[in-house]
């Protein structure tokens, strides 16, 4: 094969794979915007969460306050089954009221 055929066939090779190449970073490049785009909704997605979470654990909070207080309550109600908490419970408060008012005569 002459030198003028091997060159023209190497720079037929060339184009087409430069054209390859060419066609190959234009589909890495949209998915790429693909996946950013994806990336974008995704880090939003997880924001919401976030913020539901925080909702959730602040109402959890809430209602583990309130069935304590409904729980006091009921013991204090005479609720046979709570009646010696509610009496253990009483003599606690009265201890931590006389600590404070022995504190307080210190002064």
């Amino acid at each position: 094969m002459p030198q003028i055929y091997k060159v023209r066939y190497l720079m037929s090779d060339l184009k087409q794979l430069v054209a390859l190449l060419d066609e190959k970073a234009i589909a890495l490049q949209a998915q790429f915007q693909n996946l950013r785009e994806e990336n974008d909704k995704l880090k939003q997605t997880i924001e919401e969460l976030r913020s539901e979470k925080t909702a959730l654990q602040s109402t959890i909070t809430t209602l583990k306050e309130k069935n304590e207080t409904l729980a006091i309550a009921n013991r204090i109600l005479g609720s046979k089954e709570h009646k010696r908490e509610t009496k253990l419970k009483i003599n606690a408060l009265i201890r931590e009221i006389d600590a404070c008012i022995v504190q307080l005569t210190k002064q």
